[in-house]
Order: C-alpha cells, then sequence, then structure tokens
C-alpha cells in the first residue's frame, strides 16, 4: 500500500528532532553573551541533562518500517542538517576566539568556555564528520574532514575508514578498548597508535598506487600541512596565550572522541580464525544504546552495532539489532562511569560475553 502525501509530510516533521543537536551550540554561543556559570551550559547540559532524561525513559528499539526506511533514505532533509553542523562549528570557534580576545573573562569563565567549546568539536563536530567520512560523494568527505580540522584530528579520517572499521574488536585495533582497560590508558594508547595507523595505512596506499611521498594524493601530508596553517593563523591573528587555550578546547574534543571510541568497544572480541583472517564484523562486537536523547543528540551514533555491521547506511537507517550487547544507559551516562575504572569495570565486565582468550586466562588465574 503507498504511504499518502499526509504521511509523508509527517516523516519530514519528525525528521526535524534531530535540530535538537544544536542545542548545544546555542547553548555555548549564549554562554559567551552571558558570562558566569552559563559559560558551562553546553557541559552541564550534555553530561548533567541529557544523563538524568535517559534515566526518566526507557530505550525504544522498535525498528520503523521498512516503508518508511526507504522514504528516509532518500530525504535529503537529513543530509541539510548534518552540512548544518559545519557552519555551526565554525561560527563557535570564530565566536570563542574573538571572545577571548576582546572580552575580560574569569579564569573559570575561560575553562567554562574551553570545555564547552570541546562538546561543540567533539560532540557534534568530529561526530558529524565521522558519519560524513562514510559517504560516497567527494562533497561530503570533505565537508567531514573540514568538521575535524578545528580539532586537529584530520588522520582520523584515515584511521578510521581504512584502519579501525577493518580491525575493530581485535587487538590490531587502537581504538578498541580491551577488557581492564582504563579510559585513561585507552586515550593514550589510541591517540598515538591511531595516529601512527594512519600514517601506515597512507603510505601503503602511496606504495600500492606508485605514487610518491611528495604528491597532494598523500593526504596525511595534505592534513599535516592544512593542520599547521589553521593553528598559525589562529596564533598570528590571536596571540600565543589564546592558541594554547584553543588547543585545550580541541584537545578536549578528541578526547571526547576517544572516550566515545573506549565505551562502543569495550572488552568485546572477534575470534580469530587464522593467523591473517577474524570473522567478519557482526552486530555483536560493538555495544549498542537505544536510549532515545542519546541517540537524537548524537544523530543515532549510539546505534553502533549496525554501523559497524553496515558500514554504508546512513545515520537515519540504523536499527536495532536483537543480539547486540546493550549499554544500561545512553553515551553521556557511559562516559561519566567510564571516567571512574572502578566502576566502569564493575558494570561492564559482568556484561561481557564469555570469549576463549578470557575463559584461558581466567583459568590460569585460578590456577
Amino acid at each position: 500500500m503507498p504511504i499518502s502525501f499526509r504521511a509523508i509530510r509527517v516523516m519530514k516533521i519528525k525528521a526535524l528532532k534531530y535540530l535538537l543537536v544544536f542545542i548545544v551550540p546555542v547553548l555555548f554561543i549564549l554562554g559567551i553573551r552571558a558570562g558566569g556559570l552559563m559559560t558551562f551550559g553546553a557541559v552541564i547540559f550534555a553530561f548533567g541533562v541529557i544523563p538524568l532524561l535517559e534515566l526518566l525513559f526507557k530505550p525504544q528499539p522498535k525498528n520503523v518500517e521498512q516503508a518508511e526506511l526507504e522514504i528516509r533514505k532518500n530525504d535529503r532533509l537529513y543530509d541539510a542538517m548534518l552540512y548544518a553542523v559545519l557552519p555551526a562549528v565554525y561560527i563557535s570557534v570564530m565566536a570563542y576566539l574573538f571572545a577571548l580576545r576582546e572580552q575580560s573573562w574569569q579564569p573559570y569563565e575561560i575553562a567554562g568556555l574551553t570545555l564547552s567549546l570541546s562538546m561543540v568539536l567533539g560532540g557534534l563536530g568530529i561526530n558529524v564528520a565521522h558519519e560524513l567520512g562514510h559517504r560516497n560523494s567527494t562533497f561530503e568527505k570533505t565537508l567531514g574532514k573540514l568538521l575535524l580540522l578545528p580539532s586537529g584530528y584530520m588522520h582520523f579520517f584515515i584511521e578510521h575508514n581504512y584502519g579501525h572499521h577493518k580491525n575493530v574488536s581485535t587487538y590490531e585495533d587502537p581504538a578498541s578498548s580491551r577488557r581492564n582497560e582504563s579510559l585513561y590508558h585507552f586515550w593514550i594508547r589510541s591517540t598515538v597508535y591511531s595516529y601512527v595507523s594512519a600514517w601506515k595505512i597512507q603510505l601503503k596506499q602511496l606504495e600500492r598506487s606508485n605514487t610518491p611521498f611528495w604528491n597532494t594524493k598523500n593526504e596525511m601530508l595534505i592534513f599535516q600541512i592544512a593542520q599547521v596553517v589553521w593553528w598559525g593563523a589562529i596564533a598570528v591573528i590571536f596571540g600565543w596565550k589564546i592558541t594554547l587555550i584553543y588547543t585545550a578546547a580541541a584537545i578536549g574534543g578528541f578526547l571526547l572522541l576517544e572516550t566515545v571510541n573506549y565505551i562502543e568497544h569495550y572488552g568485546l572480541a572477534r575470534k580469530k580464525l587464522s593467523e591473517l583472517r577474524y570473522e567478519r564484523v557482526q552486530p555483536v562486537h560493538s555495544w549498542n544504546s537505544d536510549h532515545v536523547v542519546g541517540r537524537l543528540m548524537l544523530f543515532e551514533l549510539s546505534r553502533h552495532s549496525d554501523h559497524h555491521y553496515q558500514p554504508a547506511k546512513k545515520y537515519q537507517l540504523l536499527e536495532h539489532h536483537a543480539e547486540s550487547p546493550q549499554m544500561p544507559t545512553g553515551y553521556p551516562g557511559m562516559m561519566l562511569l567510564s571516567s571512574v575504572p572502578p566502576l566502569w569495570f564493575a558494570v561492564m565486565n559482568k556484561r561481557l560475553p564469555e570469549t576463549e582468550e578470557h575463559a584461558h586466562v581466567s583459568a590460569a588465574n585460578a590456577a
């Protein structure tokens, strides 16, 4: 039975719920205007209001009907909302830099603005860069790269798409956290080795195509130049002190990404079938969260099991898989929990499947 025009219009209106993500940059700009404790507005919303809401609302695992999925697939409104994130991020960065230069701030206000900008850069910018990096069009991939620039994390584009998705939930993947690995150890390991991995992937690609290092096809080289130019321009225009403070916001942005990486695959492992081959990535190899507020605020990133199972799927098409391991709450709450390793281990280790490797280690420890 064909869907009526009225039903399609209702679906379009429902799609606008993803505009809620722009609450974060709006709160950030309001913080600049109002000052005081309002400078922490984006942080309080992300890690205070959202976790509380997700305690009140039950997860919604239900998938939409196939007919609606087909309509969503071709609805450009979903793409337009992603594209709108680019100006939101750059306006936020410029507002921050000019505010630090033109206004007088108390140290706690600078801290609030810096942390709130990290929310914009990591929670909004890098998240949407991740989504656009999986698209096929050059335009969308370019938008994704531009969204990574303000966080100084452009290598993520290469490592995530050509490294993480291939090696996820194995020891070969720096962005997959291991059983009993703390968040803080993971931050260091993932940040360093993801960068190294991106260079290795790029050099292999150049070697395969017989392309010289000093070439525009060397994206890692282009990324480094772009980031040096970006930071250099900020230093020249705003001075080294503001550049250092801004760098702290950028670091906060990519550490948000790494915290998300940590909770998404913690302790999950794919079986090794041979010396060179692992089992195919399945929905059981990523933690999933169907908590509705987090889903909306992160463009469905929390339906991560389906994303890794079918990476080419657009965010509005991602579905729940019954066999996926489920987080006890949404992403913001899980990120807060991960910041206290003993509590994280106490909650999450008992939810982990018993792998052959873990069973062997447990038996050895018992003996």
